[in-house]
């Protein structure tokens, strides 16, 4: 595109904004919609999409080309940016809609056995024989974290114990319980 297209572009969509000029509106219509059909095609888009596109794009034109500045580009660029743009917003609205049934997140839970409701209930009595074999202090400890959600820092501000001292405990029950579940295990 020479310098005197361009200025002439400029001159239509200035023709567009200004009167309404439906005759300005056409030769640009017929100038630029299968160019930017043609390379939305390039993009891979279809061609009843491309087509669809394009009409929103010239659509713009018609009640926006008030905002085209020739100052600052030229017509076929500024065109081309508003179809880039518009590309890219109804592909982020496509990728938003993808919805996979088969997603395993989005499964019901599978229905427990009779088996496996036996083997959840020997692991808990297993555990629960394993932390009553723990000191008192280190069993507190345990209840404290796991059980009522409490903090490092918040048990060691209840039991007024230093936060190593939590901490320390909390460590030994668990190496403590790791070995007892491991001989029960094996």
């Amino acid at each position: 595109m020479d310098a005197e297209e361009r200025q002439r572009f400029a001159a239509l969509a200035k023709a567009v904004a200004d009167d309404r000029d439906q005759q300005a509106f056409s030769i640009l219509f017929d100038y630029f919609a299968p160019r930017l059909k043609a390379w939305l095609m390039r993009q891979r888009m279809t061609s009843g999409e491309a087509e669809e596109l394009v009409q929103e794009i010239m659509i713009v034109l018609w009640h926006k080309a008030e905002l085209y500045d020739a100052t600052r580009s030229s017509l076929s660029t500024w065109l081309f940016r508003i179809a880039r743009n518009r590309h890219i917003d109804m592909q982020r609205r496509a990728n938003t809609r993808i919805f996979d049934e088969t997603d395993p997140a989005l499964q019901p839970p599978a229905d427990i056995g009779a088996e496996e409701i036996i083997a959840n209930d020997d692991r808990d009595a297993k555990i629960r024989a394993a932390v009553g074999q723990l000191p008192e202090e280190q069993r507190d400890m345990l209840r404290a974290a796991f059980f009522l959600g409490q903090s490092h820092s918040e048990i060691a501000e209840a039991t007024g114990l230093p936060l190593g001292t939590v901490k320390s405990r909390i460590r030994l029950a668990f190496g403590k319980l790791r070995k007892v579940l491991e001989r029960e295990i094996a």
